[in-house]
C-alpha cells in the first residue's frame, strides 16, 4: 500500500505511563479497568496505550469522539472488539460495516418504529407487573437477577411468541448469561488464546452454538409455519423475516435474521438490566430521590398499573435514568482507521485501533461538574446543550448509533415505574456494593429488601398477582 504524503513530521500520541515490556498496559487494563481508563484523560485528548503489543489509540475529548463517530465516520471501520465478537453475533449489526451495515439497519427500522415500541410496551408492562408482584414485603431479593429476568422476558416475548419459542426463551436464560460474562474477555484477550481447551473456552463457545442453534431452529419453524398460511404473527422475529429492503428489494436470509436476533437479545439484556439495577442501587442511597419518583408515578399512574402511555408524562423519572446512566456508562468501545489520517493534530497510521471510553467522558468533571455525585436534576436543564457538546454518548452516535434506543428507554422506565407504585426498595444491610468490568460495569450483588408502600395497589399489596 502507497504510503499517504506527510507535510511535516509526524506527531505521536504520548504513551500512557506504567507500559512494561510484552504485556505493555495489560496488566493495568486487567487489574483495574476502570480507573486506567478514567486516568487517561490527565495524559491529553488522544493517548496510546498498549494490550500486549496491540497499540490501541484511547480518545479522551468528546469533540474527537463525535469526529470518530459522526464527522469522519467513514474513514473508520467497527474495530478489534467488534472483530472480536463475530463468533457470537455472526454479522449482525453489531459488528458490520459499509453498505452491508447501511442495508441491514434499513430492513431493520421498521421493526423499532414508534407503533411497534407500543406493542412492545405493553409486554414489558406485562412482565413488569409480574416481578413486581412476585416479592414479598420484608423477603431479600437479588436486584441484579430481578432485573435480568425481567429484561430476558421481555425481550425474550417480544422477539418470539407462541410455544414454539419456549425451549429457546429457556435456552436464552441458560446461556445469554454465559456469553455476557465472557465479552469483554474475549474482546481484549489476544486471539490466540481463543483455541485453549480451558473450561473458561469450553463454556464461553458452548453458550455462544446452543444460542445460535435454538434461534435456526426457531426460524426454520417460523418459515414452515409461514409456507402453511398461518403467518399471522406480529412480533420481532416475524417482522425481520418479513422485512423487504426498501432499496434493493432483498430480504434477510435465515443466517442473518439470526444474527441481528442474537444482536436485539443482547442489547436488550444486558445493557437494560444492568441500568435498573443501578437505578435502583442509587434510588436506595438517595431517599429522596425515591420520594420524588414515587410522587410523580403516584401522580401519572394512580392506582392502575402502568400503561404505555404513562411514560413520556414520568419526566423527573426519566431524569433519574439519564443519570444512573451517565455513572453507569459502557466502558469501552473501539474504531479501525482504514488510512492513514490526522486527527487533533496527531498522526493515526492506517490499521490503528482508536477507542473510547463512554464511562470516563461521562465522569469527565470538565463535562459534568461534581460527577461522582448521582443528581438527576442536571438533567433538568441544559440536556439539549450537553448533547450538542457530544459529552453525553450512552448510546453510542452517527450511523452506528444504537437502533434500539427508544426501546431501551422504555423497557427501563415501565419497570422503574411499576415497582415504584408499589414498592419501597431498601438496601440489605452491612453490603458493599462494587462495580465489576464487564461491558457495562454491574454491580457485584445488589441484595435489596421490598418494603409495601401505603399508597396504591391496596387489593394486591401482598405480593398477589390480581387475576
Amino acid at each position: 500500500m502507497a504510503h499517504a504524503q506527510h507535510l511535516g513530521p509526524e506527531v505521536h500520541a504520548p504513551v500512557a505511563p506504567g507500559r512494561l515490556p510484552l504485556l505493555g498496559h495489560a496488566l493495568q487494563l486487567w487489574r483495574r479497568p476502570i480507573a486506567f481508563l478514567e486516568s487517561l484523560r490527565e495524559h491529553g485528548d488522544i493517548v496510546r496505550l498498549d494490550i500486549g503489543t496491540w497499540p490501541v489509540h484511547v480518545l479522551t475529548s468528546p469533540e474527537h469522539v463525535h469526529s470518530v463517530l459522526v464527522q469522519r465516520a467513514q474513514q473508520f471501520g467497527r474495530g478489534r472488539i467488534f472483530d472480536r465478537l463475530r463468533p457470537v453475533f455472526g454479522n449482525g449489526i453489531v459488528t458490520t460495516d459499509g453498505d452491508f451495515h447501511r442495508k441491514q439497519r434499513r430492513m431493520m427500522q421498521p421493526a423499532f418504529h414508534r407503533n411497534h415500541i407500543a406493542e412492545y410496551a405493553e409486554v414489558m408492562c406485562r412482565q413488569a407487573e409480574a416481578m413486581s408482584g412476585s416479592w414479598t414485603a420484608g423477603r431479600e431479593i437479588s436486584m441484579v437477577t430481578e432485573a435480568r429476568g425481567y429484561a430476558m422476558a421481555s425481550v425474550a416475548e417480544m422477539i418470539f411468541s407462541g410455544d414454539l419459542s419456549r425451549p429457546a426463551v429457556e435456552e436464552v436464560h441458560r446461556s445469554l448469561p454465559i456469553v455476557l460474562e465472557g465479552m469483554l474477555v474475549r474482546a481484549v484477550m489476544p486471539k490466540s488464546l481463543d483455541r485453549l481447551p480451558i473450561p473458561y473456552n469450553r463454556r464461553f463457545d458452548g453458550a455462544a452454538a446452543r444460542l445460535r442453534q435454538i434461534i435456526d431452529q426457531v426460524i426454520e419453524q417460523y418459515r414452515a409455519e409461514e409456507k402453511t398460511a398461518r403467518g399471522d404473527r406480529h412480533d420481532l422475529l416475524s417482522l425481520l423475516l418479513a422485512g423487504v429492503d426498501s432499496e434493493t428489494g432483498s430480504t434477510m436470509d435465515a443466517e442473518q435474521v439470526r444474527d441481528e436476533v442474537i444482536a436485539i437479545m443482547f442489547a436488550g439484556t444486558e445493557t437494560s438490566a444492568t441500568t435498573l439495577s443501578w437505578i435502583f442501587h442509587e434510588l436506595g442511597r438517595h431517599p429522596e430521590v425515591e420520594a420524588r419518583v414515587h410522587a410523580e408515578v403516584d401522580a401519572v399512574v394512580g392506582s392502575r398499573p402502568v400503561r404505555p402511555a404513562d411514560i413520556p408524562a414520568l419526566t423527573y423519572t426519566n431524569n433519574v435514568f439519564q443519570e444512573a446512566l451517565r455513572l453507569h456508562s459502557p466502558l469501552l468501545f473501539t474504531r479501525r482507521a482504514l488510512a492513514p489520517l490526522t486527527l487533533g493534530g496527531i498522526s493515526i497510521p492506517a490499521g490503528a485501533e482508536l477507542a473510547y471510553s463512554p464511562y470516563a467522558l461521562h465522569r469527565d468533571p470538565v463535562l459534568f461538574p461534581d460527577p461522582a455525585v448521582f443528581d438527576p436534576d442536571r438533567w433538568q436543564h441544559g440536556a439539549s446543550e450537553r448533547a450538542r457538546t457530544h459529552s453525553y454518548v450512552p448510546f453510542g452516535a452517527g450511523q452506528h448509533k444504537c437502533i434500539g434506543d427508544s426501546f431501551a428507554v422504555a423497557e427501563i422506565l415501565t419497570a422503574v415505574a411499576t415497582v415504584a407504585s408499589r414498592w419501597h426498595l431498601k438496601p440489605a444491610p452491612g453490603v458493599t456494593v462494587r462495580e465489576l468490568p464487564a461491558g457495562i460495569p454491574q454491580p457485584s450483588e445488589l441484595p435489596m429488601i421490598p418494603v409495601a408502600r401505603k399508597v396504591q395497589h391496596s387489593s394486591h399489596m401482598s405480593g398477589e398477582m390480581p387475576q
